[in-house]
C-alpha cells in the first residue's frame, strides 16, 4: 500500500494527440514520484487521438506496469471536465494531481505540491505563474497579455484570492474534486477557473506553489483566438451565476 503515511497520488493525464510528449511527460513523472519515494498512478484519459497516442500509453503501460500507468480511453473528444470526472472514476490515490501532458507542466514541481500541502493541510495547491519565480517561457506578448487580462478580469469580476486561476497543474484531496466537480457546469478552460472559485464558495483552502510554465514542445498551442472568446463567454456566465 501507499507509502508515507498512507498518502497515494493519482496523476489524471488528458491526452488528445500527444504521442510525441507522452513517453516524456510519463517517464518524468515516473521519476520524479520514485525519487521522493511517493506512491503514484498515472491515469491516461485519451479521447480517441488519430495520432496513435493510445498506442504508446499501452507501449508505456507495458513499460512500467499497468499499476502505475492505466489507459483509461474514451471514444471520442469529449471535453476536459469530462476527462476528470471519467479518470476520477478510476483513480486509487486520496489526492489526485491534475495537469497537462503536453510538457507544458514540469512534472519536478510535484513534490513541491505536495510539500505545499502538508506543511498548510491544504484541500488545494494551486501552481501559479504570476508570484515568486514562477513564469512563462515562449509566449509572445499577446498571449501574456491575454492570459494576464483573463486573469485580470477574473479577479476583478469574482475576487476568488487565487493568483493563478486559470492554471492547468493542481493538486486536490480526492474528495474535495468530487465535491466540486458536483458543482461545477462548465466545460474547456472555464473549467480551471471555476474550480477555484467554486473552492472558495465551499471555504476550501488553497496553497499556490510558483511555477515555470513552458509553452507546447510539440504541436500549435492549444490556445487559440476563439477559446479565447469562448472562454470569456463562459467567466461571464460564470459571473452571472455566482
Amino acid at each position: 500500500m501507499a507509502a508515507r503515511g498512507g498518502n497515494k497520488f493519482s496523476v489524471l493525464l488528458p491526452t488528445y494527440n500527444e504521442r510525441e510528449n507522452l513517453p516524456l511527460v510519463v517517464w518524468l513523472l515516473v521519476r520524479t514520484f520514485r525519487e521522493s519515494g511517493t506512491d503514484f498512478e498515472v491515469i491516461i484519459i485519451d479521447d480517441g487521438s488519430p495520432d496513435g497516442t493510445q498506442q504508446v500509453a499501452e507501449q508505456l503501460e507495458k513499460i512500467y506496469g499497468s499499476d502505475k500507468i492505466l489507459l483509461r480511453p474514451r471514444p471520442k473528444k469529449l471535453g476536459l471536465g469530462t476527462a476528470y470526472i471519467h479518470g476520477m472514476k478510476h483513480a486509487t490515490g486520496n489526492f489526485i494531481v491534475i495537469m497537462d501532458a503536453d510538457l507544458s507542466h514540469h512534472p519536478k514541481f510535484i513534490p513541491e505540491f505536495i510539500r505545499k500541502q502538508k506543511e498548510g493541510n491544504f484541500d488545494i495547491v494551486s501552481g501559479t505563474r504570476y508570484k515568486g519565480d514562477g513564469g512563462v517561457y515562449g509566449w509572445d506578448l499577446k498571449r501574456k497579455l491575454i492570459s494576464r487580462g483573463a486573469n485580470f478580469i477574473t479577479q476583478v469580476l469574482l475576487r476568488p484570492g487565487a493568483s493563478d486561476l486559470t492554471g492547468s497543474f493542481r493538486l486536490y484531496r480526492k474528495e474535495v474534486l468530487e465535491k466540486l466537480m458536483e458543482k461545477c457546469v462548465s466545460k474547456g478552460y472555464v473549467f480551471q477557473m471555476e474550480m477555484i472559485v467554486r473552492a472558495r464558495q465551499l471555504g476550501y483552502t488553497i496553497g499556490e506553489v510558483p511555477i515555470s510554465f513552458v509553452d507546447r514542445v510539440y504541436g500549435e498551442s492549444k490556445l487559440g483566438g476563439n477559446e479565447i472568446v469562448s472562454f470569456l463567454k463562459g467567466l461571464l456566465t460564470l459571473f452571472a451565476t455566482t
